[in-house]
């Protein structure tokens, strides 16, 4: 069974509902809208999620 994640952050009444969710997929990291979770989810390395969140930071 798949344990999805999202943050506690995610409730926060600025964010306007946006939020994704996180699992660990064993070799990947399945990433997916919490909104909409039937939709399918993205699978990615640890290394491309550090780089993501990475670069989403640096343009804050």
């Amino acid at each position: 069974m798949t344990i999805w994640r999202k943050s506690t952050r995610s409730d926060d009444a600025g964010q306007g509902g946006a939020c994704i969710e996180l699992a660990d997929l064993g070799t990947s990291v399945g990433v997916r809208d919490s909104k909409a979770p039937r939709a399918g989810h993205l699978n990615l390395t640890r290394a491309d999620l550090h780089q993501l969140t990475s670069a989403i930071r640096g343009s804050q």
